[in-house]
């Protein structure tokens, strides 16, 4: 399948954190591979293509994936209640995922589960457009 994020998303290391985007910011294809064999996906689970390629452009990226939200490292990646969970906020209030029954779709519709009660919520966005969203806004409070 043809790249539909991957550069949207190295851009983001010039546009928040002053620096050239390099290799090191995100996995090799058989480093990413490695670490989704050691998460708790099922085996028939296939990442969205938004995933897949935030985590070739910045998944070992810290300072941007853990920015006042925490997206999982590939290996940490767990599906609960039918959904991918790969996202969440500091305080461990709000999980963000995938329906499962969406993972083939390249970049599949966001939800929100509030953890006290345990209620899922579509946010009402991809999960692209959500994220981008989401670090500007993370990223304008530092400015």
């Amino acid at each position: 399948m043809a790249e539909m994020f991957l550069d949207r998303f190295k851009a983001l290391v010039p546009k928040y954190l002053d620096d050239q985007w390099t290799d090191a910011e995100g996995y090799s294809p058989e480093e990413l591979e490695e670490l989704l064999a050691d998460s708790e996906l099922p085996d028939s689970a296939q990442l969205p293509l938004v995933l897949q390629e935030l985590y070739l452009a910045l998944g070992r990226c810290e300072e941007i994936l853990e920015a006042y939200h925490f997206i999982f490292d590939p290996d940490e990646l767990v599906t609960e209640e039918g959904y991918l969970l790969f996202l969440e906020d500091e305080d461990e209030r709000w999980v963000w995922g995938v329906e499962v029954s969406d993972l083939r779709i390249p970049d599949p519709l966001i939800h929100r589960r509030n953890n006290d009660k345990h209620i899922w919520t579509p946010e009402g966005a991809t999960v692209s457009e959500f994220l981008f969203d989401l670090l500007d806004f993370s990223f304008a409070e530092d400015e």
